[in-house]
């Protein structure tokens, strides 16, 4: 597949939505992934730092919430991605199942927007070659993503031993291995609270603020999410609310910035994470004012099931609020 292909799957489609301003009525489609993962496109080779490119631009196509664009393009990367890794040998094999095992896991978490079962695929996919990689850093990346799969499919105590042992592997000390064992961390705290385990998930994320604060000034460029404070308090919100503590994220809100979060997608999910905390709390107001940021972050993020479903329990809650009714209508919640 020449790289203009894939990069022009991945632009053009943005292009479009923002010439004609209706990114918001664009459901999420990952029909792609669920029928081609078990059959990939024909691709040829590619060099690697063509593939590197690529997966980077799909990753940017990720955390800017652009996802239909992604799911176009992403099929045609991981069928050049997997053949350079079969026909290459020595470094290049190592750097090339690398690149594949990343793009596996924005392919796994593209899926897990939309709870898709092709997110089980695309994650056994990304940790078995982020192994065959023999790289500390691609199999740290790539470990959250079966266990986020095992933890939405309510297996949360096999997702937070899987997501301990896996970041007792790895060095704290040094900035990289350090800041993915943060990230492995964060996850497993909530995991944790998805399963009721409070002890479980305040403890991961004790030892991630440790971490934090030992090398408070992580490098960017990690590829999953980054590892600092603003991602760990983000975390504890969601944590608590998931508990059933969520009034203990209310001081935590107060002290946010969440312009710190350095994509649209992390921000719309920590305006998700706001708004589940309001919501949990009675304040359907504030909760919608939550939601409007999302979408203001990433209008195809307030598309996902979890956000329509969050949006009509708002709906038919007791409270009557303005412009809540015209918001579900907007982004799919309800029919018009």
């Amino acid at each position: 597949m020449r790289r203009r292909t894939v990069l022009g799957a991945l632009t053009v489609g943005a292009s479009a939505v923002a010439a004609t301003g209706t990114a918001a009525a664009l459901p999420i489609a990952v029909v792609n992934l669920d029928d081609m993962l078990f059959r990939l496109p024909s691709a040829a080779p590619a060099p690697i730092q063509v593939l590197a490119r690529q997966t980077a631009a799909a990753r940017r196509a990720f955390t800017a919430a652009r996802y239909n664009d992604l799911a176009s393009g992403l099929p045609g990367l991981l069928a050049s991605a997997a053949a350079t890794a079969a026909e290459s040998t020595g470094q290049a094999r190592q750097q090339a199942n690398a690149i594949l095992a990343r793009a596996y896991v924005t392919a796994s978490e593209l899926a897990a927007k939309t709870h898709s079962d092709a997110a089980w695929v695309a994650a056994d996919r990304a940790l078995t070659t982020a192994r065959a990689s023999g790289l500390p850093i691609p199999v740290g990346e790539a470990v959250r993503v079966p266990a986020i799969t095992m933890r939405r499919s309510g297996n949360c105590a096999s997702a937070v031993r899987f997501l301990t042992t896996e970041a007792a592997a790895l060095d704290p000390t040094t900035e990289r291995t350090g800041a993915v064992r943060t990230t492995l961390l964060l996850t497993a705290a909530y995991s944790a609270a998805a399963g009721s385990d409070r002890a479980s998930s305040l403890d991961p994320l004790g030892e991630a603020d440790e971490i934090i604060e030992r090398r408070p000034h992580t490098p960017n460029g990690l590829f999953t999410v980054e590892a600092t404070k603003t991602m760990s308090a983000l975390y504890r919100i969601g944590v608590h609310t998931t508990l059933g503590t969520p009034d203990e994220g209310v001081q935590i809100v107060q002290g946010l910035n969440i312009s710190l979060l350095t994509t649209p997608e992390r921000r719309a999910r920590a305006w998700t994470d706001i708004a589940r905390m309001w919501h949990a709390l009675g304040n359907s107001e504030q909760a919608f004012t939550a939601l409007r940021r999302v979408e203001e972050e990433a209008a195809q993020e307030v598309r996902r099931p979890a956000l329509r479903a969050l949006t009509t329990s708002l709906l038919y809650s007791p409270t009557r609020v303005t412009g809540l009714r015209d918001f579900a209508v907007r982004t799919g919640a309800v029919p018009a």
